[in-house]
């Protein structure tokens, strides 16, 4: 049975850690915040309240944590010796980081496993809460091919795809376009509902009008309800975290030598709803820094 490591278990890594004992391995389980891991030994995983020790004897270690900040920390505890931990030598571990960090942050990734002597691949995610528990997340995924073997079982457990793109990094790159593209529907869907309710059209009539056509996204339906409706508590992904890759997305345009206008704009409200206290909210709650409702205090 093979033993991994899954450190990082919020509302993505929870059910992605529980598939992974449902395919058969052998899961270790931290989070920083020990009690979100707790309902994991119901399915009879074990909870570490320390990385390197959760990462003793595992021959795979899965990061899924919310920014590179913390993927560096917890993975330079994780990622030791491993001489003295009963673990296998370390030329066997493979390290698979599994966050959207970006490509500046998958680089110092890249550079901790090569000083830890660390295989390491890098694959982000595409997909929020329902697909992960459900099993079917996009897989992002750049690395040697020697790794495949390892990591392939891994994302045949949590996703229903798995897309590799070439040498680590590639998957960080296309992960941060990729989140270009939810990012500007959902500061669409907000400036689309916003006017609606300023002229004072229903906004099921923009549901009832795009319905079955080429303009009909399931994710504007989830994402544009929520806002006419104005509850944000059923979080598949927080505010904090998408305002977090907003950032990731106007590094890379910075770097690239080029201006999004649009994520500027998306940018600069996802700030405004942060900063109003909505950061623990869905993403959808972006809406509430739309004209309507600056100066209404909430």
């Amino acid at each position: 049975m093979t033993e991994v490591a899954f450190l990082g278990t919020g509302v993505m890594g929870l059910p992605m850690a529980a598939h992974l004992g449902d395919a058969g391995f052998s899961v270790h389980a931290w989070n920083r915040t020990p009690e979100k891991a707790r309902p994991l030994q119901r399915d009879g995983i074990a909870v570490f309240e320390d990385p390197a020790e959760a990462t003793a004897g595992c021959s795979l270690v899965v990061t899924m944590l919310a920014d590179a900040d913390a993927v560096l920390d917890v993975a330079g505890r994780a990622l030791g010796p491993g001489e003295d931990d009963g673990a296998p030598d370390e030329g066997e571990r493979v390290w698979i980081q599994m966050s959207t960090i970006g490509s500046p942050g998958t680089a110092r990734c890249q550079a901790l496993a090569d000083e830890r002597g660390v295989a390491f691949v890098d694959a982000p995610v595409l997909g929020t809460r329902a697909p992960a528990e459900q099993g079917e997340l996009v897989i992002l995924a750049s690395g040697a091919e020697s790794t495949r073997p390892a990591a392939d079982p891994v994302f045949d457990a949590v996703g229903s795809r798995t897309i590799w793109l070439g040498e680590a990094g590639a998957a960080s790159a296309a992960k941060v376009m990729l989140n270009s593209w939810v990012l500007g529907v959902v500061g669409a869907l907000s400036d689309t509902i916003a006017l609606a309710r300023a002229s004072a059209v229903d906004p099921q009539v923009f549901f009832d009008a795009i319905d079955g056509g080429a303009l009909d996204l399931p994710y504007a339906r989830i994402k544009g309800g929520a806002m006419a409706r104005e509850s944000f508590d059923d979080v598949s992904f927080t505010l904090s975290l998408a305002r977090k890759d907003a950032d990731l997305v106007l590094s890379a345009a910075r770097e690239a030598g080029i201006r999004l206008p649009a994520m500027e704009g998306t940018h600069e409200r996802l700030e405004r709803a942060e900063t109003a206290g909505h950061g623990a909210a869905d993403m959808a709650a972006m809406f509430l820094a739309t004209p309507e409702h600056q100066g209404d205090g909430r």
